[in-house]
């Protein structure tokens, strides 16, 4: 899989400025159902809460990674977001979340889900890498470290 089959550059949103978990899921929850005119933000919004109320996807050191199922959903969907200030996200090390990348999978694709989740919480384990997403400053160029 690669991050450019399931994420475009109109989907990442640089320095939103939100100030809270629920304000950050609400914002990329705009930008996944944006993909695709069968979704709603609130259908994806609801899935995404529906995961975080079985335990929290922060993974710590500033990441998080939230994720839902899509019923009747063809592919998976993602959408990307680098606050201006860290929220509270209930995350592992309760630290503030900064760079949050999202998902919708459909329903049916289990190993899928579980695949891409790997990769994903693989890629945001390299601090260099962490530290490049931080120091972006535009939608594009956030894109183009993501996919590269």
């Amino acid at each position: 899989m690669q991050i450019s089959d399931i994420l475009t550059s109109d989907r990442i949103l640089c320095n939103a400025d939100v100030s809270s978990k629920k304000a950050a899921l609400e914002t990329l929850s705009g930008l996944i159902a944006n993909a695709s005119s069968s979704l709603t933000p609130q259908q994806v919004f609801n899935s995404l809460l529906s995961r975080e109320r079985l335990g929290g996807t922060g993974l710590g050191n500033g990441i998080a990674l939230p994720h839902g199922r899509w019923r009747n959903g063809l592919s998976t969907i993602a959408a990307f977001i680098k606050l201006k200030q860290g929220v509270d996200y209930d995350a592992a090390d309760n630290q503030p979340v900064d760079l949050i990348f999202a998902l919708l999978v459909p329903e049916h694709s289990t190993e899928e889900h579980l695949q891409v989740l790997a990769e994903l919480a693989e890629m945001f384990n390299e601090v260099e890498f962490l530290t490049q997403l931080r120091r972006e400053e535009s939608d594009e160029a956030i894109y183009n470290l993501l996919a590269g």
